[in-house]
């Protein structure tokens, strides 16, 4: 979230996001992403288990949802790390208890073919199933889905092997999402702790509630675009640090007043300090209620930290701004790259309805905006730094950072300038990938090593995964 420049906090504990530092326990999140990830990929293969020795006839379509949703899983943790296990993972039952690291690029040839033969097995005829989250059982919205997923996994491709990602998202892209009514949308429940919207709990913690921040790489270029997005994501606290820490409080949501956090700086009183920033706009009451930050546009409480709020897990906006990039590349994609970034640019706009309905943003105004701001295609590079940037911007304003960071990494855009903090452990780079979960020298050390052996520099956040060249 940082350390792409969507958010900013000067806080230490988020030193290791937009100052790339690794200080004690940080490593440990880094992991979050393997943990988490198996540790669900495992709740699938179970689930599946059970379908399968119960009906497995009458549950097969819950069975194709299910590896639909591993290769989700699995695509984000190997987007993540590199190597992992995939043709061994959550296997333990079957006696696998040290899976093997597969290559990344063998990953990525299982996981499209997994997904092509669970699309192909979906079956509106058949029951659908019937506690489903996402699309209350609706197997034609399923397979939109599975199809959509197929774009965002080949497009990952189209740097190291744009041969084999042309091939699939020619396949996908007339299947997948038609408006934003497909957004692939969770809804979490508020009145119980397990299944609250994690991004709002951890936002709500006082010392993020106060420090995290919209980045001014974000602010500026909403600013100097003209986007109605500023006018409804952002909001500055109430004068004063009482004021501030309320979280019962609106803040100020006019547009014209948001300010961003530079990433980079702290409050620790040296030369990064962010008092020190020549543009620094000062703090807001004094003495004891002083809020140093107090003039900085944060999350909107209202909009983000709800927390029963919305996780968006694959949209509209997202696939339509891909099958841009891959029209403007002369790939056989049906509509034109005009077209397409029109229709993404519109859908980000129409999905912060979807995020809160105070966010919505007239239809009057989405449509002189995105008629104002067409796709520019007398460049390549620029029109791919439009397309990518308006991806970051509906990824991250949509709280899917990790999206945003992995497509930053595909595409190179938006140019972000990157910090230089004192002691950072990248040389003054944005991390490429994460650091493998602790543990997993102690539990599968062979594997664990030989995939390691296979990085460029090694279990690092410089080394970069196989489709990142």
């Amino acid at each position: 979230t940082t350390m792409i420049q969507l958010l900013a906090s000067p806080y230490y504990y988020y030193n290791k996001g937009d100052k790339y530092l690794n200080v004690a326990s940080f490593t440990d999140y880094q992991g979050g992403v393997f943990d988490e990830g198996y540790a669900e990929a495992s709740t699938i293969r179970e689930m599946q288990r059970l379908a399968t020795e119960k009906d497995a006839d009458k549950y097969s379509n819950l069975i194709s949802i299910g590896d639909i949703m591993f290769v989700l899983i699995l695509q984000r943790i190997t987007d993540t790390y590199g190597d992992v296990p995939y043709s061994e993972a959550a296997k333990a039952r079957q006696g696998i208890k040290y899976p093997l690291y597969d290559k990344q690029e063998d990953i990525y040839n299982s996981m499209l073919l997994d997904l092509e033969k669970a699309i192909a097995n979906l079956n509106p005829d058949k029951p659908g199933p019937t506690a489903d989250l996402l699309y209350n059982g609706d197997i034609n919205k399923w397979k939109k889905f599975g199809y959509a997923l197929m774009i965002r996994v080949a497009m990952r491709l189209s740097k190291i092997r744009p041969d084999i990602a042309r091939l699939w998202v020619e396949k996908a892209s007339d299947h997948a999402f038609s408006d934003v009514n497909d957004n692939a949308i969770l809804m979490t429940d508020a009145t119980s702790s397990g299944s609250q919207n994690s991004s709002s709990v951890a936002l709500r913690v006082f010392s993020d509630y106060i420090e995290v921040k919209w980045s001014k790489t974000l602010i500026d270029y909403l600013r100097d675009t003209g986007d109605p997005r500023l006018g409804v994501i952002a909001e500055v606290p109430q004068d004063g640090l009482a004021k501030n820490i309320n979280q019962t409080l609106s803040g100020n949501t006019d547009a014209s007043v948001q300010i961003g956090l530079p990433n980079g700086y702290d409050l620790l009183g040296g030369n990064t300090d962010i008092s020190k920033h020549p543009m620094y706009p000062g703090g807001t009451g004094s003495g004891a209620d002083l809020a140093p930050l107090g003039k900085y546009s944060r999350p909107r409480t209202s909009v983000y930290l709800k927390l029963g709020g919305p996780i968006f897990i694959i949209t509209y906006a997202e696939t339509e701004l891909l099958l841009s990039e891959a029209k403007l590349k002369g790939w056989n994609v049906s509509g034109t790259a005009t077209q397409h970034y029109s229709n993404g640019l519109r859908g980000a706009l129409q999905s912060m309805e979807q995020q809160d309905v105070q966010a919505k943003i007239a239809p009057e105004i989405i449509n002189t905006y995105v008629n104002e701001h067409p796709l520019i295609q007398s460049d390549l590079e620029m029109a791919l730094n439009q397309i990518n940037t308006q991806y970051w911007v509906a990824t991250g304003t949509n709280f899917n950072f990790i999206e945003s960071w992995l497509n930053w990494k595909t595409s190179e855009y938006p140019k972000l300038i990157p910090v230089n903090y004192t002691s950072n452990v990248t040389n003054g780079t944005i991390p490429r990938r994460m650091i493998y979960l602790s543990s997993e020298a102690l539990n599968n050390p062979e594997n664990y090593r030989a995939a390691v052996a296979r990085l460029n520099c090694g279990d690092a956040l410089t080394s970069r995964v196989w489709w990142d060249k």
